[in-house]
């Protein structure tokens, strides 16, 4: 299986899946994990990934130029089929069920939200919003890898 994460912080996604069943996963070749970062994917000298909302608000969101060229490359980089799932409190409550749909994939990708979200054009790019419950964190980091333990921990192989 092959999961990407499109994060503005990918050394915290690769420091997480260097351990347990995640890091012993891709040791045995079972599971390739890949961080992409927005921010290599941005113009200008800065590299800026965040504006204020358009609609206003409060905050600021993460532009979708960078997103757009980053999904981009995440779908280059493999020809495998892939859902991208934008991780949110917003989305749909993930449960068992929805981890054996995943798991059943060849290839997944997780987009990580920071600040207040995403432009609300990126959910165009998104097959569908997950939540891993009713609360907010500070970035979509950690729920993405709550959802590849879960996945990963079906993998035939995965627990040993």
């Amino acid at each position: 299986m092959r999961i990407d994460v499109v994060s503005l912080f990918p050394e915290f996604i690769a420091q997480c899946a260097g351990f347990g069943v995640v890091g012993r996963s891709q040791e045995r070749a079972l599971l390739s994990l890949h961080g992409w970062n927005p921010r290599d994917h941005a113009e200008g000298g800065y590299r800026r990934v965040d504006d204020r909302p358009f609609g206003g608000g409060p905050g600021m969101v993460m532009m979708i130029e960078p997103l757009q060229a980053c999904l981009a490359a995440v779908r280059v980089a493999d020809p495998l089929p892939a859902p991208v799932i934008y991780l949110t409190p917003q989305g749909v409550p993930l449960t068992q069920a929805k981890v054996r749909q995943l798991a059943a994939l060849p290839r997944i990708v997780l987009l990580c939200g920071r600040y207040e979200g995403v432009d609300e054009r990126a959910y165009a790019y998104a097959d569908e919003r997950l939540s891993i419950g009713d609360y907010v964190l500070t970035g979509g980091e950690l729920p993405a890898m709550v959802v590849a333990d879960a996945v990963v921990r079906l993998i035939p192989g995965a627990l040993g």
